[in-house]
This record gives C-alpha cells, sequence and structure tokens, in this order.
C-alpha cells in the first residue's frame, strides 16, 4: 500500500525484510535543575481548590476527628478540637460564612432577645455551629416556647420560634410581670407595654389565672367594667370593678356563679345601675348591697 514520506511525493514502497526488534532506549536525563514537565494540555489550576474538594477534605478530617476520640477517648479531644478547627477553616475556605440570621415566628419585642441568646457572630463557619446547643440556647429565652435551628446554604441562619402567648399581668409583692398562657412568667416582658393584658393580683394568681381568665373572656360586658382580679387566700377570686365596687366569686363553680350573675344583669340591669359588692359564694344565695347615694352636690363615680 501507498506510505506518505515526508518532505516528499508519494512512490510505491518496496518491500523489506522485518527488521529485528529495537531494545527499548533509556529516557534521556534531564539536566539539573530544569522543571519538570507537564502533560500536554493541562492547565494551571487557579482560585484554590474547588469546593466539593474542600468539603471531602472537611468530611475526611471530621471522620479521623471521630476515630481519635473513640480510640483514645478523652485523651484524644484536644487533637480532636484542633482537627475541628482545621474544619472550620475548610468550610470557611468554601465559602460557606455566617451572613445573615433569619428569626421566624416571633415579635418585634422578642426578637432582640432570641437573636442575643443564639449568640452567633458575622463571617462565623455556618457548618461548624453546634444547631443543638443554639437551639437550647434560644428556648432558655422566656418569650420561647420551642424552637428550631436550620442552616439556609451557604450563609444563613434560620430560627424558626412558637412563641408564648401572653395572658396577664400579675402584680405581687409590689412588682409586676407577664405571664403566659400556663401561668408562666416572661422575664424579658416589660409589663408597662401590655397595658391592655388583665390585671391579677395576689399569691397563686399567676398559677389560678388561666383556669378563670376564658371564663371571664366569654362576657365582654363584664371585661369592660372589671379592673382587676384578686386572689383571695389563693382559694377563690375577687373581680374588682372600675367604679370600685366588688364582686365575690366562689372557691368552686366560678362558671355557675358567673352565669348567676349574668342572669341577675338580664333581669335588673345590675351591671348598669350600679353597686357597692354581690357575693355569689354561696351557690344557694346571691347577696347584693347596693350602692350608697352619692352626697348632694357630687357626681357619682366613673361607669355608676
Amino acid at each position: 500500500m501507498p506510505a506518505a514520506v515526508r518532505g516528499g511525493s508519494q512512490v510505491q514502497a518496496k518491500p523489506r525484510a522485518k527488521a529485528p526488534p529495537k531494545s527499548a532506549t533509556r529516557p534521556r536525563s534531564k539536566p539539573p535543575g530544569a522543571p519538570p514537565a507537564r502533560a500536554r494540555g493541562a492547565q494551571e489550576p487557579a482560585g484554590g481548590p474547588p469546593p466539593k474538594l474542600i468539603l471531602a477534605a472537611a468530611a475526611g478530617l471530621l471522620t479521623l476527628a471521630l476515630v481519635v476520640v473513640l480510640a483514645t477517648g478523652h485523651r484524644g479531644e484536644k487533637i480532636a478540637s484542633a482537627i475541628q478547627t482545621g474544619v472550620d477553616g475548610k468550610f470557611g475556605q468554601a465559602g460557606f460564612r455566617l451572613r445573615a440570621v433569619q428569626v421566624q415566628g416571633a415579635s418585634a419585642m422578642a426578637m432582640p432577645d432570641i437573636v442575643k441568646a443564639a449568640g452567633v457572630y458575622k463571617d462565623e463557619p455556618l457548618l461548624g455551629l453546634d444547631l443543638a446547643a443554639l437551639r437550647q440556647r434560644v428556648e432558655t429565652v422566656g418569650w420561647v416556647r420551642e424552637a428550631r435551628v436550620v442552616r439556609l446554604l451557604p450563609d444563613t441562619l434560620v430560627i424558626s420560634v412558637v412563641q408564648r402567648r401572653q395572658l396577664a399581668v400579675w402584680q405581687h409583692d409590689g412588682k409586676s410581670a407577664v405571664i403566659d398562657e400556663h401561668g408562666l412568667t416572661i422575664p424579658e416582658a416589660d409589663p408597662a407595654r401590655f397595658a391592655a393584658l388583665p390585671l391579677v393580683v395576689g399569691v397563686g394568681a399567676a398559677e389560678a389565672a388561666p383556669k378563670i381568665l376564658p371564663l371571664i373572656a366569654q362576657r365582654p360586658k363584664l371585661v369592660g367594667r372589671m379592673d382587676a382580679l384578686v386572689r383571695v387566700d389563693d382559694r377563690r377570686w375577687d373581680l374588682r370593678m372600675k367604679d370600685g365596687s366588688l364582686i365575690q366569686l366562689p372557691a368552686v363553680g366560678e362558671e355557675e356563679a358567673l352565669m348567676q350573675l349574668e342572669q341577675l344583669d338580664q333581669r335588673s340591669r345590675i351591671l348598669d345601675l350600679g353597686f357597692e359588692r354581690i357575693d355569689l359564694r354561696n351557690p344557694d344565695v346571691v347577696a347584693v348591697r347596693p350602692r350608697e347615694p352619692a352626697p348632694p352636690g357630687r357626681l357619682p363615680a366613673a361607669g355608676v
């Protein structure tokens, strides 16, 4: 067959005897100081190793740390800590650093306390955060009933909370505190900012409030005239009205007593006309003390 010859035209090749196989030639030695050869078509890496390679290396370091701790017990904690520092650095090189914190489910008043309790800072390695410990810190905040913390790669931390509902302001021993629907105080809440909440007063009032307040809330006419609920001997309630009058509830059967009061008001409009005291402690007898008439020249109390 025709063969191509460099530098010349094509000619018919003559058959010739097979030559004996040539012995392998040794590669020529490179002169001293010569740079190493590069593979043809290879390119210089640019911008450092890719993130996938960094994550693979970090995973390897974490595995090594676990093996060291299991093998050496507490003696390996220092080694594992050093390895963790290296892992955080690798994560940081990959670009996974904290840039933003999103708080979901919290009010504007609760948000600063939640972020403070989280204890994170900008440019912290995101994948190095202990999410379980962070969630526990957030749940120590009085506003928070429960929390969930997740990473949103590459640079965001999401804190989702279920906030405790503010039920009332509790006043005792000259101090005031906001309580939740279970009667627990919310230390971070400023009572002065919750003037619209009902006021409960006395020893045991915080624990007993979650039971009585829903019954009162079902009666808007009574709510509009009530100033505070006062706990008496940690057994029963007195309803102190805005005009200074008093409604005494029994220790048991509070809902039945409030129904008696509604029936009395429907018959005689007692809440509109005014009274000094209504005693509902005896389920068989409703005792009403009328308000004394105002002296001549004086206006009656507000709300009468």
